[in-house]
């Protein structure tokens, strides 16, 4: 089928993670179909995730209105590190989660940090981007846009 990153095959379904709430009720992947969605797993240490969130962020603001959810799970293990990241904005449009156990880690088994996941309306991942620098928030957002249409 397509290329295999970590635990996640491109043009395949999803693994159905749930997402433990972190300022918002918990979810699931099943939950949100019917969405693209951009999950992206990050950790509050991580240099790169510090650059990216915001750029997701805009992202998250910009496209909200095209039926897009960008989803942001902390792997880290102390809630107060992601609590501490997220006061540096007054407010956040990308819905954050929480994976102290690192179940979802462990499923999606991303070879970088931060890697994010763009999943279509019918929960296939369409794309992978391992590690973050700034040109591939430009190429993550068109992607979804062209899904959002």
């Amino acid at each position: 089928m397509g290329e295999r990153v970590g635990g996640v095959e491109v043009g395949r379904p999803a693994p159905n993670v749930t997402l433990k709430g972190l300022g918002s009720k918990p979810t699931s992947l099943q939950a949100l179909r019917g969405h693209v969605v951009l999950l992206d797993i990050w950790a509050s240490w991580c240099e790169p995730c510090k650059v990216e969130l915001p750029m997701l962020d805009d992202i998250a603001s910009r496209l909200h209105s095209k039926n897009v959810v960008v989803a942001a799970v902390s792997i880290d293990q102390e809630v107060g590190n992601v609590r501490q990241f997220l006061s540096t904005r007054k407010r956040w449009n990308v819905r954050f989660f929480h994976d102290p156990t690192g179940q979802v880690a462990e499923l999606l088994a991303p070879p970088k940090m931060p890697t994010s996941y763009v999943i279509d309306r019918e929960g296939v991942v369409q794309l992978v981007n391992a590690g973050f620098q700034a040109a591939d928030a430009a190429r993550i957002e068109r992607r979804l846009v062209a899904l959002s249409a």
